[in-house]
């Protein structure tokens, strides 16, 4: 679903430099939006996720271009349901948002679309991808990425396409969660190149999204496990697939039903 794997070879590039005139000069070359992206980037903030709402509110004539706020580090990171998310310096921590093309757009389908193509990018790496549904990356069974995705509509049409992006590349990380540097020994490039990664994997994201039977179809290929454990039983329950809308199916001897997320 995606083009050729390209690596930034500045080799100005440091390691961990991930200013947005760098981040900027990479799509330059590989990005194939319409628009330009803005880009913004700051050494520290509480959330990326707050500082592009604030973006939005204040620049709506921006709204037919692709922007990403890009942060070194968060203080106060979110994933689902309000988790803290840690976010020291060495990851990609960035909240983007896109113009939506189409009206067939759902969270749950951004999410999935955007697992789907960052795990693509990380496939041609020969990395062992697994998606845990809805919006988490795994490797090894330890989280490498989260996603937030949410959709802004007005007079009920979606508008802007937005998710928040937390990936590990050579930050330590807690319990369960691994780094890039970890799986490819420290060849892993620079924070620049995984930010522009990233920023490339959305624009792949919003070209399938629509495509759901194609997208939720190479999702389930890459999904995590067969059985979950519902949180508010502890019942078992197999893991039989995705809905047309990205919900998961599952089934517990005869009973079946589809969990969904946002």
């Amino acid at each position: 679903m995606i083009g050729p794997y390209k690596i930034l070879s500045n080799s100005s590039f440091s390691r961990t430099n991930n200013s947005s005139a760098i981040v900027a000069n990479g799509l330059q070359i590989l990005s194939s939006a319409r628009t330009p992206w803005q880009l913004r980037w700051k050494p520290v903030c509480a959330s990326t996720e707050i500082e592009l709402a604030r973006w939005l509110e204040e620049k709506p004539s921006l709204a037919n271009y692709p922007r990403a706020i890009i942060a070194a580090r968060q203080n106060n990171g979110k994933g689902q349901r309000g988790r803290y998310w840690e976010s020291p310096i060495g990851g990609v921590w960035l909240s983007a948002s896109l113009p939506c093309v189409t009206e067939n757009k759902s969270a749950g389908l951004l999410g999935l679309a955007m697992a789907l193509s960052l795990a693509e990018r990380l496939e041609m790496l020969n990395i062992p991808v697994k998606i845990k549904w809805p919006n988490d990356l795994l490797v090894f069974r330890r989280k490498l990425a989260g996603l937030l995705p949410r959709i802004i509509y007005r007079g009920g049409t979606p508008r802007l396409a937005c998710i928040g992006i937390g990936m590990n590349v050579f930050n330590p990380v807690p319990v369960g969660g691994i780094a890039l540097a970890e799986i490819l020994n420290s060849k892993c490039f620079s924070l620049a190149h995984w930010t522009v990664q990233v920023l490339l994997s959305l624009e792949s994201a919003m070209e399938f999204s629509n495509e759901n039977n194609t997208l939720c179809s190479q999702v389930e290929q890459r999904l995590w496990a067969d059985e979950v454990i519902d949180p508010h039983t502890g019942e078992t329950w197999l893991v039989e697939g995705l809905d047309s809308n990205g919900g998961l199916k599952l089934k517990r001897g005869s009973e079946k039903v589809i969990w969904t997320r946002w």
